[in-house]
């Protein structure tokens, strides 16, 4: 087994997930040595999970429970590791700012910059600089990079970037930045791959998880995307709003007196299908409440109606500005694995002449649409921390 091992670590904002790859192969393999992850952070039932085990429920300090999962994981990797070595450690970071598009070797330098990013990201950044200094500290001898959410999507067109605010805003950083990048970058390649010149035309990759994004792609780049300044933009998503009409934060702020830490509390982790539903924020627990009686059901019915509604205008849109869809695909946590989301979004672009294969679609098959759809529908596994993982090698070289 190889000596030399490279971890991948990707800071959720209720969950670190990671994964070891041999480091001394060439090409990196996409199948890691090892791989798990910490889920439920600062809830009631946090638990720690590798591939092919059951979860396992965590004890974590409720003091500080990020940094508790953190040293879990170093812990456990360490054991992994034995009388083998890190040659590298990657983070996926959520928010480059204007500066990085592009993997960077990680340094205090570097470091200073990214925390001036935590107001771009106020979800996710902080935990995945708590990540960075705790392996550089922890390994100061290894060298660690960062990989960007927001790198897929630098190239957009202009017009996709600004906003329609005074141009002192661009100046100063406020524009549309896209996030889900590694996700999107992954499936590029894997497109690419599976389907060769046909991934190369108009295509909408739906990344469907408790965030959620699409991204409307011509010749494998990103020409659009619905998350903008912030993660909070876009489709419904578990907890967040997605894009909402500037006039109610307004009236939130201004009329009803919330002060804006409550109003980034609602918007973040108070709205969506948990926020609509009162219930939960997966759509696979709301799909099993929806014949329930009275008020429960109905609302678990109007979140899921509200979470495909807003899926589908967003496809509809991107559709628009890319003059037509040859394909759609779906991944990530809710994409790949919820049969009955797809069926329903496919159900409410029929328009487009999507068709699905109910029995494909059924057995989440890489492609599920029928015989006679216009559109092309696949199912693809994302893979970030891989891609992550890929991008960086290049800062070693």
């Amino acid at each position: 087994m190889s000596g030399n091992l490279l971890l991948a670590l990707n800071c959720g904002s209720s969950s670190i997930k990671f994964a070891l790859f041999d480091g001394d192969a060439s090409p990196l393999p996409r199948v890691p040595l090892w791989r798990g992850g910490v889920q439920g952070i600062g809830g009631p039932h946090p638990a720690w999970s590798v591939a092919g085990a059951p979860a396992e429920p965590l004890a974590l300090d409720a003091a500080s429970p990020y940094e508790s999962a953190l040293h879990h994981i170093r812990t456990r990797v360490e054991a992994f590791l034995g009388a083998r070595r890190l040659r590298l450690v990657v983070h996926r970071v959520v928010h480059g700012g204007e500066k990085y598009s592009e993997p960077v070797r990680l340094d205090a330098r570097v470091l200073a910059d990214l925390v001036q990013c935590i107001p771009l990201g106020p979800v996710h950044q902080p935990h995945a600089l708590l990540a960075i200094r705790l392996m550089l500290q922890a390994e100061p001898d290894v060298p660690q990079v960062a990989c960007f959410d927001t790198a897929f999507h630098a190239r957009m067109p202009l017009t996709e970037r600004v906003l329609p605010l005074p141009w002192e805003a661009w100046q100063r950083g406020i524009r549309r930045y896209g996030f889900h990048g590694l996700s999107y970058a992954y499936l590029a390649l894997r497109l690419a791959e599976r389907y060769g010149e046909a991934a190369r035309g108009r295509v909408i990759a739906l990344h469907l998880g408790s965030g959620a994004s699409l991204c409307a792609m011509r010749g494998l780049a990103s020409v659009a995307t619905t998350m903008g300044f912030s993660a909070l933009d876009g489709v419904m998503m578990g907890t967040r709003s997605g894009a909402i009409d500037p006039g109610v934060l307004l009236h939130l702020l201004q009329v009803e007196g919330h002060t804006p830490e409550q109003v980034a509390r609602l918007l973040y982790h108070q709205s969506g299908l948990l926020g609509v539903s009162g219930v939960s924020p997966e759509p696979r627990v709301l799909i099993a409440h929806e014949q329930d009686d009275g008020e429960r059901g109905e609302r678990a019915r109007l979140a899921m109606a509200l979470y495909v509604r807003s899926i589908v205008r967003e496809v509809g849109a991107l559709a628009a500005l890319l003059g037509g869809v040859d394909m759609l695909v779906f991944t990530a946590g809710v994409g790949e694995n919820s049969a009955p989301v797809r069926e329903r979004v496919c159900a409410a672009l029929d328009w487009l002449g999507v068709r699905l294969d109910r029995e494909a679609n059924a057995a989440n098959a890489p492609l599920v649409s029928a015989a006679d759809s216009r559109v092309r529908v696949a199912v693809e596994p994302t893979n970030e921390e891989w891609m992550a993982a890929t991008q960086a090698l290049s800062c070693l070289t």
